[in-house]
């Protein structure tokens, strides 16, 4: 099989779960070039991996082997630099969320479909087997019509998380819990359930935490098939717990909590899965997790280069989440309910 060639943009701590892919399917990709704008992080990354790094992101854009970017920069440079790299004729797999506010995340998923470029995004909780095998029973049928379907997202992170300047900003991040941590999961439920046509609850920011934007969000929803459910988020409680979704059908339930799925129906069939995702990034250390599911993000992502289909998740598909992050915010402010944007 021929390699795919591609290269790599911002070094930081977002960075090593996919380093670690791109190791593992090293038969399939190469990497001819790893940038970011830090001296220091260009130097710390190539001691760790074994790619070769550039100073400039002019040197990625001129080159014409490359096929496509891996961008995992600050989410305030992603417009930026995933608008140059598809103007360059560069596929893009862009790290969540798409931008820090909807109108950018949709200039730069309009911008790489008019260059006529592929654009994936690293929402990994889809490649989780208990999500997948969540998802085929709801297509198959066996739950029934869905009633309710809720999620839980509570997570822990400790006040020195937001010490980092930028962190927990409008300017750097977007929001807070919602867009940073709550998306992996929201964007799992909405895959699952379908979209949601009216929230309606509140968005604050705890005694816990000293930032800019929301730690704690608790909401009711109205999804488009007529089920109702919740959405609690925070990253105040400590010392972390494993994300929920429980799914209530007219013949049974499905619950996924971290990487395990229980589906119990009414006639008597049970099934489990269990996947040990170890702390999963709830507690104080974000990134205390298996690297599998990015790497899985990343070989759907060059699989879509190589046959010229779009990836599992499209920009488009990572819009629904955004524009349902924006509604939870909105009534969070006024205190009224709000309809999603579809």
């Amino acid at each position: 099989m021929t390699r795919t060639r591609i290269a790599i943009v911002g070094l930081g701590m977002a960075v090593t779960p996919h380093a670690k892919g791109l190791v593992d399917l090293a038969d399939r990709v190469e990497v001819l070039h790893a940038f970011a704008p830090s001296p220091d992080r260009r130097a710390e990354f190539a001691a760790r991996f074994p790619f070769p790094v550039c100073d400039s992101l002019d040197t990625i854009l001129a080159d014409d082997r490359v096929e496509a970017v891996a961008v995992f920069s600050p989410a305030n440079t992603h417009a930026e630099i995933g608008l140059a790299c598809a103007r360059a004729g560069k596929h893009v797999l862009m790290e969540k969320p798409l931008e820090i506010s909807t109108a950018r995340a949709e200039a730069l998923v309009e911008g790489c479909r008019a260059a006529g470029v592929r654009m994936g995004v690293v929402l990994q909780h889809r490649f989780r087997p208990a999500g997948m095998r969540a998802a085929e029973i709801l297509r198959s049928g066996a739950l029934g019509r869905i009633a309710g379907c809720s999620t839980t997202i509570r997570l822990w992170r400790p006040q020195s998380y937001y010490d980092e300047p930028g962190r927990g900003s409008f300017a750097r991040d977007g929001g807070g819990v919602l867009i940073s941590q709550g998306i992996h999961t929201l964007d799992l439920m909405l895959s699952l359930a379908g979209p949601v046509e009216r929230v309606s609850g509140f968005a604050v920011t705890t005694p816990v935490h000293r930032m800019e934007t929301e730690d704690m969000v608790c909401a009711a929803a109205r999804f488009a098939n007529g089920a109702i459910g919740t959405i609690d988020a925070t990253t105040a409680a400590f010392p972390g717990f494993h994300e929920e979704i429980m799914i209530t059908g007219e013949k049974g339930t499905l619950a996924l909590r971290g990487g395990e799925l229980l589906v119990q129906l009414q006639d008597g069939g049970v099934e489990r899965i269990e996947v040990d995702t170890g702390a999963g990034g709830t507690g104080a250390d974000p990134m205390a997790f298996p690297h599998d599911f990015h790497r899985a993000v990343m070989a759907d992502f060059i699989e879509a280069v190589r046959t010229g289909r779009d990836p599992a998740v499209t920009g488009e598909e990572a819009l629904r989440v955004h524009r349902l992050i924006d509604a939870l915010i909105e009534t969070g402010r006024t205190g009224a309910a709000v309809e999603v944007r579809q």
